[in-house]
C-alpha cells in the first residue's frame, strides 16, 4: 500500500508574506487560514515556523485555493526530486536509505 502523495513547503516566508494579502485582497490570520482548510490551528502555525515542512496533497491544495494562489508557488511535491523529511513522514511508511 502506498502512502498519499505529500507536498512540501518551499518557503514557510512566503506562505505568511502570502496570508497578510490574499487572492480577495484581504489578509487572513493563522487560525482563519486553519479553519478554511479544515486542520488544527497547530498545523499552520507549525508549517510557518519550519517546525513542520509536508503536509498532504489535499491540505496543500486546500491552502492554496484559499489563498488564492496556484499550488507549485508555494509547494513542490516530494519523491525523487524532493524528498520528504524523515520527521514529516507518517510514521507507517516504509523508510528507506537512499545512496547516490
Amino acid at each position: 500500500m502506498t502512502s498519499p502523495p505529500r507536498y512540501r513547503l518551499l518557503k514557510p516566508h512566503l506562505l505568511r508574506e502570502l496570508m497578510e494579502r490574499t487572492g480577495t485582497g484581504a489578509p487572513i490570520s493563522g487560525r482563519e487560514l486553519a479553519a478554511a482548510v479544515d486542520v488544527p490551528s497547530s498545523t499552520i502555525d507549525a508549517l510557518l515556523n519550519g517546525v513542520t515542512k509536508t503536509q498532504p496533497a489535499d491540505v496543500a491544495e486546500r491552502i492554496v485555493r484559499v489563498i488564492g494562489v496556484d499550488l507549485l508557488i508555494l509547494w513542490a511535491p516530494t519523491g525523487r526530486a524532493v524528498p520528504a523529511p524523515a520527521e514529516d513522514l507518517p510514521s507507517t511508511a516504509p523508510r528507506t536509505a537512499v545512496t547516490v
